[in-house]
């Protein structure tokens, strides 16, 4: 019996492709790992009309796409898509299984990660091959505050979902090539207990954190729930997102979706201001890929003034104020 070539497989969801980047995030690390571990990086696709989604991830590194399509596979269906999963895994054996950690992956991976028998990490920040061979997932734990590396010595596939934002992808090769494989609709798929009739995304104003050009950060520094609130109108201003250190969030100045760091959200601004911020490993590893970064704190020798490109020794609050006042001028004028 001819063996198994060993793969690396990611779910591809396409949906919103264009805001969320995190099945090329995760194609571009599996190319790393794949090459520790003499294995090809294949991508499933599930839908219909689905020629676009396929050469857009051969372009950005997948080796091998198995695509299943079909009228029937238009709209999502949990049970239809983990049916189909299972079989093309049960099928193929790959050592490892990635799956973007959205509001689709949370519900998606445990499911199928049942089925299959298989341990999952979700919401990992981190992903690693030891000496023998084996994923090590680093994932946050106890409220962000450890980090715990995770391995799944005996069953498969490795599974884990990843968070997006965590790794850079792949830019786009147009003479990139790879095998499309077609995989048939099997006629006993389980029955939709839920039938979609149509679906209309609703348009967002806002921009996620994640893939915002311009970032503004703020810390306990800011000194108040009150004065946090200026950096929302700085943002918005500057048209960019507000993000927040672990201490503001806990003190309820910003909400959970703003937490940037090392266990939570990854960000990558062309430029990130940072307000009131000392620089706690935990934060400034979320911001390591900044392109250009303004610091303002009383403190000169703060970690995040060390970090910047420009560094204001000043009260954070008072430059936030008068920042704002002299942009609104500009705009005015």
């Amino acid at each position: 019996m001819e063996r198994k070539k060993r793969s690396i497989w990611v779910f591809g969801d396409y949906r919103n492709y264009f805001q969320n980047r995190v099945t090329l995030q995760l194609i571009s690390r599996a190319n790393d790992l794949a090459k520790i571990i003499g294995a090809e990086v294949c991508v499933t696709v599930f839908g219909h009309d689905t020629d676009e989604w396929v050469g857009e991830y051969i372009a950005h590194g997948a080796m091998k796409v198995y695509v299943c399509d079909h009228p029937d596979l238009k709209f999502y269906s949990n049970d239809v898509y983990i049916t189909l999963m299972e079989r093309l895994v049960r099928r193929y054996e790959p050592e490892i299984l990635l799956v973007g950690a959205t509001t689709f992956g949370r519900e998606f991976a445990p499911r199928l990660a049942k089925r299959l028998k298989t341990g999952l990490t979700a919401d990992c920040i981190g992903l690693d091959i030891n000496e023998d061979g084996i994923l090590i997932q680093t994932a946050p734990a106890f409220g962000g505050n450890l980090l715990t590396k995770i391995v799944t010595p005996e069953r498969r596939p490795q599974m884990a979902t990843v968070r997006p934002g965590t790794f850079q992808e792949i830019p786009h090769n147009y003479h990139a090539t790879g095998e499309i494989v077609p995989v048939p609709l099997p006629e006993d798929l389980p029955k939709d207990r839920i039938r979609l009739i149509s679906s209309e995304r609703q348009p967002s104003r806002e921009q996620k954190l994640e893939d915002a050009a311009v970032v503004v950060c703020g810390g306990r520094g800011m000194g108040s729930r009150k004065k946090f609130k200026n950096l929302y109108e700085l943002a918005r201003v500057l048209g960019g997102e507000v993000g927040a250190t672990r201490p503001v969030v806990y003190s309820k100045w910003a909400e959970d979706e703003t937490l940037v760091g090392q266990a939570d959200k990854h960000i990558k601004p062309k430029v990130l201001f940072s307000f009131g911020i000392s620089g706690a490993i935990q934060h400034t590893a979320g911001i390591k890929d900044a392109g250009f970064i303004i610091a303002v704190n009383k403190n000169p020798n703060a970690v995040m003034m060390k970090m910047a490109d420009v560094a204001i020794v000043a009260d954070a609050g008072q430059v936030c104020t008068a920042l704002i006042r002299e942009l609104k001028k500009r705009i005015r004028s």
